[in-house]
């Protein structure tokens, strides 16, 4: 049961190591792009290459889709990224019941954007969890994790690839040792939240340090992006790092240097921003140089609302 990219990896370790998928459960296919068009989700298309039954119910607290649902006769349910809160009769249908890819090191990162979260947060450490599901939002006992370093110049895409491959390697491992697997309570306290991202979540406030904006250009990708506005239009930050900041004064959001390939921004706390990738609307993404030849953004506007 999964929907994304990050949940192919998983379904493809699946396969490679013989265990016999009776059925693939992922989000109803949605219009997508300038057209509109029907998009299958990754996990449909990798299916459908590979032969497996795809289910797609547009709801699953109806009977008929829990009888469809415990009809496969499965062992196990494994959920990776599946979109869905699945309701209790669901996480008891088959004998093990519902195994769930997490990632990040639970109970911290509860919620639907673990590892955007861990980046926006400045955290250096991030990881995979494999849990048996509870009706509790990511509250199931936890069989297996590894940790890993996040790198330093590490976005939300890249480290999501990461650990996709890395979830699929300890799930396979949690399916292989499940029985002799204690299963370990979470402990409530140290829990933090990890909501869906909002589009206003990637408005910059110019007020934050270089470090804390550097952080959500890194976690607020691919949604809802880190954005700001010159000259009345958005500006889409892609890339960025912390700069050292020469003296100067100025007000935090104020363009202090935009010469060859450097553009950069005052922040709050002291600090500045050298943004190295960026997106003016209605343009293409373009690097630094780019962008200040193309524009010629001036030393002393200032960029936000």
């Amino acid at each position: 049961m999964g929907t994304p990219h990050a949940a192919v990896a998983s379904l493809d370790r699946l396969m490679l190591d013989g265990h016999e998928v009776v059925g693939v459960y992922t989000q109803p296919d949605k219009p997508s792009g300038r057209g509109n068009k029907i998009a299958f989700s990754p996990v449909k298309r990798f299916a459908i290459d590979h032969e497996l039954s795809v289910l797609q119910p547009s709801k699953i607290k109806t009977s008929e889709a829990l009888a469809e649902f415990t009809a496969l006769g499965a062992e196990v349910a494994v959920v990776v990224a599946y979109g869905r809160i699945l309701p209790e009769t669901f996480l008891k249908a088959f004998p093990m019941g519902a195994i769930n890819l997490h990632f990040s090191l639970l109970p911290k990162y509860r919620g639907a954007a673990p590892v955007n979260w861990a980046l926006v947060h400045g955290d250096q450490r991030t990881g995979v969890t494999t849990m048996q599901m509870d009706a509790g939002l990511d509250t199931g006992a936890i069989l297996m994790q590894q940790e890993t370093v996040i790198g330093d110049d590490e976005y939300a895409i890249e480290l999501m690839q990461r650990l996709s491959s890395l979830g699929a390697e300890v799930l396979s491992e949690t399916l292989t040792n499940y029985k002799s697997i204690i299963p370990r309570k979470q402990d409530d306290a140290p829990a933090t939240p990890a909501p869906i991202m909002k589009k206003e979540d990637g408005l910059i406030d110019w007020n934050l340090s270089s470090r804390d904006i550097s952080n959500r250009v890194r976690g607020f990708q691919p949604f809802p992006t880190s954005f700001t506005f010159l000259h009345g239009k958005k500006l889409t930050i892609w890339r960025s790092n912390v700069a050292e900041l020469p003296p100067t004064l100025g007000s935090p959001g104020e363009i202090i240097e935009a010469v060859k390939d450097r553009f950069v921004v005052l922040c709050g706390e002291d600090s500045a921003l050298e943004i190295t990738e960026l997106q003016l609307e209605g343009k293409r993404r373009v690097n630094a140089r780019d962008f200040v030849n193309g524009v010629r953004p001036g030393v002393g506007e200032l960029l936000g609302n």
